[in-house]
C-alpha cells in the first residue's frame, strides 16, 4: 500500500500528540475479575453477551478459550493493524498518512512485571530444599491489568481527529474493536523522546505507569518528571548500557467523566515511561541494577510509586514516517 506524502516531521521540534490505548482481549474472564467496554464482546449472531464467562463457546472472535491469547494476539498484528491501515477511497490516503508513527506493543507473559518481578526464586519447603512435586506448589498467577497498547503518534490533535474520526474507522474499525478487545483504556499524551533509537533496535519494551503524588497537580508532577528527572535517569550508568530508547508520555487527557478518550482506569495516569531494550535478558539486567533502584528512589519524589505498575511487552511497529527518531526538544 502507497500513501500520500506528507511534510517531514522533526522529531526534535515539540512533542508528538499521542494516544497511547491500554487493550485487552475479548476473552472469558469473569466481568468482576476484569472491566469490559459497554457493547464489546459479540456472540456469532452480532449480539453482546452478557457475561462472557457464563458461555465462552458463544464468544464470536474464537469460541476456544484455549486458543483465544495466541489468535488475539496474532489477529491483532496480521489482520486488524492491515485493515487499520487499507485506504477503502483515494481519498482515504492522505487521511492515513496523518498517522505517523504506529506501534503495537504485545505484552509477554514470560517478561518482567511489577506484580512479578525479578530475581525469581523457585518454591522450597521450610528446610529450603525443592518440593518433590510441583503439584499443590504453584502460585497462582498474577496478571497484570492489560493485554497490550495501541500507541499512535501524530503532529498535532487535529490530525488524531482527523484519522480516528473519520467515516472508514468509524464504520469499519471501531465495530471491529468491539469484538477482538474486551476494553480500551486511551490515555491521549505528549510524547518527550529522551533518549532516541535510531537504529531500530528495540523490540522489548518495560511500559510504566504514575500516579502523581497527592500533594501535587498534574502540571507540577510533569514538568518536575521532565526537568529533573528525566536527566537522572538518562545519566545512570545501566542505562546508558542497556536502554535504547526513553520516552515520557505526559497525560493530557481528561480527569473527569464525560469528556473524549476518558476512561475510569487510566483517568488518573498522569504519565507513562518507555524504557526499550535489545533483549529480555537486558530488561532482567537492569532491573536488578543499582541504577533501577536508584531511578524508583527518585520517583518516590513526585508519584505514588505503588499506584502504579509496569510489564514487559514486544513492539511491533506498523508505521514509522519518523525515522531516524531525534530527541524532543523541552
Amino acid at each position: 500500500m502507497t500513501t500520500a506524502p506528507v511534510p517531514s516531521i522533526d522529531a526534535g521540534s515539540p512533542p508528538l500528540t499521542v494516544l497511547f490505548s491500554f487493550l485487552s482481549r475479548a476473552d472469558s474472564t469473569p466481568l468482576d475479575q476484569r472491566s469490559r467496554a459497554d457493547g464489546h464482546i459479540f456472540d456469532i449472531d452480532g449480539k453482546v453477551i452478557a457475561d462472557p464467562a457464563a458461555a465462552p463457546s458463544a464468544n464470536a472472535f474464537e469460541p476456544d478459550p484455549n486458543l483465544n491469547f495466541e489468535k488475539w494476539g496474532e489477529y491483532w498484528r496480521k489482520v486488524h493493524g492491515v485493515r487499520f491501515l487499507y485506504p477503502d477511497e483515494d481519498a482515504d490516503r492522505q487521511t492515513i498518512a496523518r498517522l505517523l508513527r504506529y506501534d503495537q506493543i504485545h505484552r509477554l507473559a514470560p517478561g518482567p512485571t511489577s506484580l512479578n518481578p525479578p530475581p525469581y526464586r523457585p518454591p522450597l519447603d521450610a528446610k529450603g530444599q525443592l518440593f518433590d512435586t510441583v503439584i499443590g506448589h504453584i502460585e497462582p498467577y498474577r496478571r497484570p491489568s492489560w493485554d497490550g497498547v495501541a500507541y499512535l503518534g501524530f503532529a498535532s490533535l487535529d490530525d488524531l481527529g482527523a484519522v480516528l474520526g473519520s467515516e472508514r474507522v468509524r464504520q469499519k474499525i471501531l465495530p471491529e474493536d468491539k469484538a477482538i478487545f474486551r476494553d480500551l483504556a486511551p490515555v491521549l499524551a505528549r510524547q518527550h523522546i529522551v533518549i532516541p533509537n535510531t537504529a531500530g533496535d528495540d523490540s522489548i519494551v518495560l511500559v510504566k505507569t504514575h500516579r502523581r503524588r497527592d500533594e501535587l497537580d498534574r502540571e507540577t508532577f510533569q514538568r518536575r518528571w521532565l526537568d529533573e528527572l528525566a536527566d537522572f535517569v538518562a545519566e545512570q550508568p545501566d542505562v546508558r548500557r542497556l536502554v535504547k530508547r526513553y520516552v515520557q508520555l505526559h497525560a493530557i487527557g481528561p480527569e473527569m467523566a464525560g469528556q473524549p478518550f476518558f476512561h475510569p482506569a487510566t483517568s488518573r495516569v498522569d504519565g507513562v515511561t518507555l524504557l526499550a531494550f535489545a533483549s529480555l535478558k537486558d530488561v532482567e539486567t537492569f532491573l536488578l541494577s543499582d541504577s533501577s533502584t536508584a531511578i524508583d528512589e527518585a520517583e518516590r519524589s513526585i508519584a505514588a510509586v505503588e499506584a502504579g505498575e509496569y510489564w514487559t511487552g514486544v513492539v511491533s511497529t506498523v508505521v514509522d514516517q519518523l525515522a531516524p527518531e531525534r530527541a524532543t526538544t523541552k
